[in-house]
């Protein structure tokens, strides 16, 4: 058989690229979604929104839950890792208890893009992307002195102790309602971001503080167990704002039952966390700091009908 040069340039460069590695796609490709617990909406918001954003941009996904649990969620990310994840999304189980599984998805090549609340270390993650807490808490401390009318008895409930958003909150709560010394807390009780721990916490607070006038609350799970409480010993006359911007806080705003919540944007977050992992897998950098905050929203009876999931219509 008598090659011509054009055969033999071809065939060159076919051999070349049988020869050559396989550039992986995006479709190769798995993100690992870990976060908390989906029967709290505003983690089930993360999930959603990370999930079809990395669908769009051609990902295969897998989606898992942790549940708060150091340990469980150190089993998750060796499974990210035995799968050989891309990357790694997740809303994490404790600021100190993830860093060491962090270290380890780190070491094994898997970036791990942080959303909702931070670790106590830098350079772990590629990224931790978190509301605002303490502007968004100063926005819901601010409506709450206007609503107590800046004066009489308040209970404070707070989340996981461990949970650095829960300081962070508390903080900016506090740095706006200390400012008015008629304004007296009576007790701070952490209910766990739980409803049910809200629900019986608020009704111990009633019976040993009856003249209480009002409840801030970190975050929207701990205010509607609040509320409950409140309805249940028929007390309508409770000042109760949130934090989070839940679809079940928004409608007992618009219904006047809850004075306000902030909205830190859940869905919004997790979506540009899968960005920045699509950035950095094609070319090494997010073009971002680490650490980078979302601001939050007020929201209010004026505003409420424009929150839906965890986002503002159009936003």
């Amino acid at each position: 058989m008598k090659f011509t040069r054009r055969s033999a340039l071809i065939t060159m460069a076919l051999l070349a690229s049988l020869a050559a590695p396989m550039v992986a796609t995006a479709a190769d490709k798995l993100m690992v979604i870990i976060t908390p617990s989906h029967d709290n909406p505003f983690f089930k918001q993360e999930a959603v929104g990370a999930e079809a954003r990395a669908k769009s941009l051609g990902y295969k996904t897998l989606v898992l839950v942790h549940n708060d649990d150091a340990s469980k969620q150190n089993d998750l990310i060796d499974t990210a890792i035995a799968r050989k994840a891309a990357a790694i999304i997740l809303d994490n189980a404790g600021a100190d208890a993830t860093v060491a599984a962090l270290k380890k998805a780190k070491d094994a090549g898997i970036p791990s893009f942080l959303i909702d609340r931070e670790i106590n270390a830098t350079g772990v993650a590629v990224a931790q992307i978190v509301s605002n807490n303490y502007q968004g808490a100063t926005l819901g401390a601010e409506e709450f002195v206007k609503r107590m009318g800046e004066k009489g008895d308040y209970a404070e409930l707070v989340g996981k102790e461990s949970d650095t958003n829960a300081g962070i909150r508390s903080k900016g709560y506090h740095d706006v309602i200390d400012q008015y010394p008629a304004l007296k807390m009576v007790t701070r009780q952490s209910a766990n971001w739980s409803q049910t721990e809200a629900f019986a916490k608020t009704e111990s607070i009633l019976q040993a503080n009856p003249g209480i006038k009002g409840i801030i609350s970190g975050n929207d799970t701990m205010a509607m167990g609040a509320l409950a409480a409140l309805e249940a010993a028929g007390r309508k006359d409770v000042i109760v704002v949130g934090f989070d911007g839940s679809n079940d806080v928004r409608d007992a705003v618009k219904a006047g039952k809850i004075a306000a919540t902030v909205l830190q944007p859940a869905h919004r977050q997790a979506q540009y966390a899968v960005e920045l992992a699509d950035k950095y897998l094609k070319t090494k950098s997010t073009g971002k700091p680490e650490k980078i905050a979302m601001d939050c929203v007020l929201i209010t009876k004026a505003n409420a009908g424009q929150l839906e999931s965890f986002a503002m219509k159009g936003k």
